[in-house]
């Protein structure tokens, strides 16, 4: 069973800066990984996907300060966070769908101080 597990969530300060990492447990290259966030009482919202082929797709809220990329050799996907606002503190989830099945990471957290 793929496993999918993010690492590099913090405490940052506004205007700050993160680095979101997914590391999936099977290979990445043929299927399209995305990013997602949640805060309490909130439904996962869609932030950013990537296809196999390298197409990036983002949401509203975070184009031009957000950029997902893909490494194939790492089966990684990363999630580059500029100009962090308090708004973005949420818990991050990878999400990817194998053999007809989505999978989630356990998420991490970001924490935006104003």
């Amino acid at each position: 069973q793929v496993q999918l597990v993010e690492s590099g969530g913090g405490l940052v300060q506004a205007g700050g800066s993160l680095r979101l990492s997914c590391a999936a447990s099977g290979s990445i290259s043929s299927i399209n990984v995305s990013w997602y966030r949640q805060v309490p009482g909130k439904q996962r919202e869609l932030v950013a996907e990537i296809t196999r082929g390298g197409t990036t797709n983002y949401a509203g809220s975070v184009k031009g300060r957000f950029t997902i990329s893909r490494d194939n050799a790492k089966n990684t996907v990363y999630l580059e966070m500029n100009n962090l606002k308090p708004e973005d503190t949420a818990v991050y989830y990878c999400h990817a769908v194998y053999q007809f099945v989505g999978r989630w990471g356990q998420g991490t957290q970001v924490t935006v101080s104003s």
